[in-house]
């Protein structure tokens, strides 16, 4: 059973490894496309597509806030820009927008909603008026755009609330993992040592 565990928990890793390098923006890509094509010169400086511990969680924060914050189809394209003055890792940030999109945007639509919702604490502002019976066009008007700031505010928050907790994670995972690579690397040589010693040791 724990060998069937393990070998889910690698064809998993295996196909988000294989979504990510399906989906994530290239250099060339970039280049090439059409609406970037004017600006694209901006985007293709080394230090914003390099993987190190400070572009890597500025990439991760800045696209979940934009993920949350900016409508679909236009996160990318925010993020990519935003990218640019706080030299975060271009395509870490295009790639975490992905976290709002078709599939599961209701999802998040209602909870965004019931989060404004339970910050504002709009139910005991307005008195549950959205209990009572609604007349008239003013007051269905007044009932959507509350809902929709109160649904706005949640995205806001939500945006806040992922974007810090991504920064944190990533910058704690690449810490863990440049320290686990620095650690087999460590091993490799103290094992190809050993055979070294043990051969100068016999010879002498």
């Amino acid at each position: 059973m724990a060998d069937q565990d393990k070998d889910w928990g690698a064809r998993t890793i295996r196909r988000f490894t294989a979504w990510l390098e399906r989906n994530m923006p290239t250099r060339d890509g970039m280049e090439k496309n059409k609406y970037l094509k004017p600006i694209a010169h901006r985007f293709l400086r080394s230090d914003l597509w390099r993987f190190n511990r400070r572009s890597v969680p500025r990439g991760v924060a800045l696209g979940m806030l934009t993920g949350f914050i900016v409508p679909l189809g236009g996160q990318t394209f925010v993020a990519l820009f935003l990218a640019l003055p706080i030299r975060a890792n271009v395509p870490i940030a295009a790639i975490t927008t992905f976290i709002t999109n078709p599939f599961t945007y209701p999802f998040w639509l209602a909870i965004a909603n019931q989060f404004g919702r339970f910050v504002l604490r709009m139910d005991a502002i307005t008195g549950g008026a959205g209990g009572g019976e609604r007349n008239g066009i003013g007051e269905w008007l007044t009932w959507i755009v509350r809902e929709v700031g109160v649904t706005f505010f949640g995205f806001v928050l939500l945006g806040i609330v992922f974007g810090s907790i991504g920064y944190l994670v990533s910058s704690f995972g690449w810490r863990w993992w440049i320290g686990k690579k620095r650690r087999k690397r460590l091993n490799e040589l103290t094992a190809e040592k050993r055979p070294n010693d043990s051969e100068s040791s016999y010879g002498e």
